[in-house]
């Protein structure tokens, strides 16, 4: 790693340690001390464990069902390159603050150089996968939603926050699903793009060859989603596999409620799912300058678990969801940073972002 990244990485790890900072004097303004004591001698080790291993299975499962998704394109490559890739990415899209498109196109740069080029299948693959697991966030965010509001009363201001979550993922899925099957509508994006950037440089930048890339990678693209809609039977696996691992994240706030024994109870599963879903998508919105929006997060998820439950258990709150982003953001931070360090990936920072090579042949 160069001087220049290695200074980057510890503005990026002392931004965090300052946003975990933040949380901890929202903690010390807001939340009874002893309530937190006491709520954290109640811990059960055994749930805590469990809720470590649904992460794990989490991330090999979404590994494991994006190697179905590279298999119908005819991408031949390994469970442990894709689960490896994947903690890449999810490393990428923790010390940047904002930019979780960052992680997904170095796991796409990763797979495409590994696979000899297949870039726009590898694409295609993610595309499918991240359309599928957005579509599965609206169905449970829905009907949590639904039901949360029917049983209980829930404040119109986390009723309307969490909504406007759900008709942004509906949007994120409608514009995958239209430049995936609308090859027209990418080539004209992709020639308004290149000419405004032959606009903004005046012509200086010399863009005929890259652009005659990129439509070839786009075709490529576009061929491998085709066998997506064809072979339709073929994606029960990738899909179920998805489902899987998105039940395993969402059950590791579960099993962390659990682990803080009668107290846990405090909430209700549909709750549990809503902030959940809210404290995800607030990850993926570029607000922040911290990376994994930490401090922001914790104080969102607990103001969040308290509109939702009751006042009076927000000692409880508080110290699941320090117990919830440990593992979805420490542990998961840790894990991939050593995946990182230990298969020796390189130049992974925004400044050395890799440009996607050249798609040498078409897989089919």
């Amino acid at each position: 790693m160069t001087g220049q990244n290695l200074f980057t990485m510890k503005i990026r790890y002392l931004l965090i340690v300052a946003g975990l900072a933040v949380f901890l004097l929202y903690l010390y303004l807001f939340v009874p001390f002893n309530g937190l004591i006491e709520t954290v001698r109640k811990i059960n080790p055994f749930y805590f464990f469990l809720a470590f291993c649904a992460l794990l299975a989490s991330v090999a499962l979404s590994s494991l069902a994006w190697k179905q998704l590279l298999s119908l394109l005819s991408v031949k490559t390994s469970f442990l390159k894709a689960f490896q890739y994947v903690w890449v990415e999810n490393f990428v899209d923790l010390v940047i603050p904002g930019e979780p498109v960052s992680g997904e196109v170095s796991r796409i740069y990763l797979m495409s150089k590994d696979t000899g080029g297949n870039y726009g299948n590898v694409v295609a693959s993610a595309v499918g996968q991240r359309v599928a697991v957005t579509s599965v966030t609206v169905v449970g965010l829905l009907a949590s939603i639904v039901y949360f509001a029917s049983v209980y009363k829930p404040p119109l201001l986390v009723l309307g926050f969490a909504s406007a979550i759900l008709l942004g993922d509906v949007f994120v899925i409608a514009l995958l699903f239209y430049l995936a099957t609308r090859k027209g509508a990418t080539h004209k994006l992709a020639d308004w793009l290149f000419a405004l950037l032959t606009r903004v440089s005046r012509g200086r930048l010399k863009l005929e060859q890259t652009k005659e890339k990129v439509m070839k990678m786009l075709d490529i693209f576009h061929e491998g989603i085709s066998v997506f809609r064809v072979r339709r039977k073929s994606l029960v696996l990738p899909l179920l596999l998805i489902v899987l691992s998105w039940l395993s994240e969402m059950s590791i706030s579960v099993l962390v409620f659990l682990s803080l024994g009668s107290a846990g109870t405090a909430i209700s599963l549909s709750a549990i799912i809503i902030v959940y879903c809210i404290a995800g998508a607030i990850q993926y919105l570029p607000i922040g300058i911290i990376p994994g929006e930490v401090g922001l997060t914790e104080i969102i998820m607990t103001t969040l678990f308290t509109l939702l439950g009751s006042p009076q258990s927000i000692g409880i709150f508080a110290v699941a969801t320090l117990l919830i982003r440990s593992l979805t953001f420490w542990v998961r931070l840790l894990i991939s940073g050593l995946v990182v360090q230990l298969t020796g990936i390189k130049n992974l920072l925004p400044s050395q972002t890799p440009q996607p090579q050249t798609p040498s042949t078409s897989s089919k």
